[in-house]
């Protein structure tokens, strides 16, 4: 054995830990060290100071991410709790996506940014990491690359931001959004209002402050275990974020230490109760993709026919826009996630470990036993009496498609009409508003070519607006019809993510307008009403040619993408389906 602080010893037990971890290759280990070493007391490290726990912490902050705004202060809470619990806290920046900044969608570049996560995870020395991340894309990217890359990981939310107020009323985005800016189109409000309302909808750094995207994937990542406890709910400029990050750097020494790896905590138990939980909240549709990705890199199938019979016996507790009335702060002060999971504990697997080393259950008993509040209902008087999310299936989407029912028009939900057909973006944003668009409030929207290839990245163009003429008629919902996404903050009677996409010859690629479709959430169907025979002469004679590209990420992109219902991940990047199906 070598005295040497140089020489690696591979018998002891850190000799692949801490700054021995992942040396570069040189073709001598001693000198990998000695140069490692050099270079970081560059920066004035001493070796007392380097032979700790190395916790990675991966830095979101960018101007154009003003979700992840309070970035700087949730670094330095988390390297306070790194070294009050013995370790060396190390920041590194990652890729940043948001939703709003993000061309042609922050989608696209999800699978980006996670294999960033993963490699600068794998290739840098680490023995934990800590996850920051909030906007739609980030949660899921990044617990995609830790979930690839293996190591004891833990992710950290941003947090909420704070609701603002318009002319006496309280209003956050992005459901007050996409309400205002319809009562625009509608010409109920004139372009001063919408000037000033645009001034309150986001009252702070943080993400938005209802039960979109953001908050399903925070309230989603406290459900599989993989954040502290309480840690999905503090809106994100309050103290109680700040003490959250504190405590997820402590925590995160312990995991090292622990050897507590992400596989111990991302299990099917645990995608189980992930997906109890995105039934009821009202989550975002979204969330489902995104829990196939994450699911796919350990593994791991999720079962859509599963999800729905468990959306049939899970009702919708959570009052929070769009589903419900509160926003997030609300939720917070409703005693948050641990107020919801006392509710659910029936439908719960209560063993699933956490990032603490307790069982979810455990956790829930330590939280107590609650106290008076509306916020979160009891399972005796639901917000609504199934899971926010329905599957739909048949002619149309032999792969299934999505509904969020919790905010769909119930006069809408069991409804047959004339197909208005759109076939790309660019033909709906040319013609949507239109005088001359043949279209009443009982005709079906439908929009192609916007699904994972099409667009590409499938983006939240599937809340196609009410064409105008029927906006300013009063018209405030019709059923709409597409392969992309919609925004978790959006509402309406609109089918999402039919699979096969059109790009790539689904049966939606066939439609023409004046076809007739029936939608029967109840018998959870969507079905063209053409024979079999014609929507097989459609195929043979409609030619359909699948987007290329000649070079970079999008040539990846377009070559590698999965469909919705495997999580619109790359191929490649999916481990292989030893363990199965979610639930079982």
């Amino acid at each position: 054995m070598s005295d040497s602080p140089f020489e690696p010893d591979d018998n002891a037990p850190d000799s692949n830990a801490g700054m021995r971890k992942g040396l570069t290759s040189y073709g001598d280990r001693g000198f990998s060290l000695f140069l490692r070493k050099a270079f970081i007391k560059g920066a004035g490290f001493t070796d007392a100071a380097l032979d700790r726990p190395v916790i990675g912490i991966a830095n979101t902050g960018s101007a154009y991410n003003p979700c992840h705004g309070n970035a700087p202060q949730l670094i330095e809470a988390v390297k306070r709790g790194v070294m009050l619990a013995g370790g060396l806290p190390m920041d590194f920046p990652t890729i940043s996506v948001h939703e709003s900044f993000a061309a042609p969608t922050s989608m696209y570049l999800r699978n980006l940014m996670s294999m960033d996560t993963e490699e600068m995870v794998r290739a840098q020395p680490m023995d934990a990491v800590v996850l920051i991340g909030g906007c739609d894309k980030t949660v899921p990217a990044q617990l995609m690359g830790a979930a690839s890359a293996g190591l004891p990981s833990i992710q950290l939310i941003t947090g909420s931001m704070l609701t603002g107020s318009h002319r006496g009323e309280r209003v956050g985005a992005c459901t007050d959004c996409r309400r205002y800016w319809g009562k625009y189109r509608a010409g109920e409000i004139d372009i001063e209002e919408t000037a000033d309302v645009n001034n309150q909808l986001v009252a702070s750094v943080g993400t938005c402050s209802v039960m979109g995207t953001a908050s399903t994937m925070a309230c989603i990542a406290e459900a599989l275990g993989i954040t502290m406890p309480g840690g999905a709910s503090p809106p994100a400029v309050t103290a109680d974020r700040i003490r959250i990050a504190e405590q997820t750097g402590a925590q995160a020494v312990q995991m090292a230490r622990d050897r507590l790896t992400i596989d111990k905590v991302l299990t099917p138990a645990a995608f189980e109760n992930a997906m109890r939980v995105l039934l009821a909240i009202g989550g975002s549709t979204n969330g489902i993709v995104h829990l196939a990705a994450i699911a796919g890199r350990m593994g791991l199938d999720i079962d859509l026919l599963a999800l729905d019979r468990m959306g049939r016996e899970t009702p919708v507790l959570l009052d929070l826009k769009p589903s419900g009335q509160h926003y997030m702060e609300d939720f917070h002060a409703a005693g948050g996630m641990a107020t919801l999971l006392r509710e659910l504990k029936p439908l719960l697997h209560l063993d699933a470990l956490t990032v603490t080393g307790r069982t979810l259950g455990e956790e829930i008993e330590r939280a107590g036993p609650g106290f008076r509040q509306d916020v979160v209902r009891p399972a005796s008087q639901p917000i609504y009496p199934q899971g926010g999310i329905a599957v739909l299936w048949g002619n149309l989407a032999p792969g299934g498609a999505i509904i969020k029912q919790s905010a769909a028009d119930p006069k809408l939900m069991e409804h047959e009409g004339r197909a208005v057909v759109f076939e790309n973006a660019e033909d709906l944003v040319t013609r949507i508003d239109s005088d001359d668009l043949d279209v009443t409030a009982d005709d079906i929207l439908v929009l192609k070519n916007i699904g994972p290839k099409g667009a590409p990245g499938m983006p939240e163009a599937g809340y196609i607006p009410i064409p105008r003429k029927l906006a300013r008629a009063g018209v405030k919902d019709i059923v709409r019809i597409s392969d992309g996404r919609m925004s978790g903050t959006a509402f309406g009677t609109i089918v999402l993510h039919v699979t096969p996409e059109s790009a790539i010859g689904g049966p939606l690629a066939y439609v023409r307008s004046g076809d007739r479709i029936r939608l029967s959430v109840a018998n959870r169907e969507i079905s063209l009403l053409v024979s079999d025979d014609e929507l097989a002469r459609r195929a043979k004679e409609t030619v359909v040619v699948e987007p290329t590209a000649d070079r970079g990420y999008k040539k990846l992109f377009l070559q590698t993408v999965t469909q919705a219902d495997k999580g619109v991940d790359f191929d490649f990047l999916r481990a292989p389906n030893t363990v199965g199906k979610v639930p079982r």
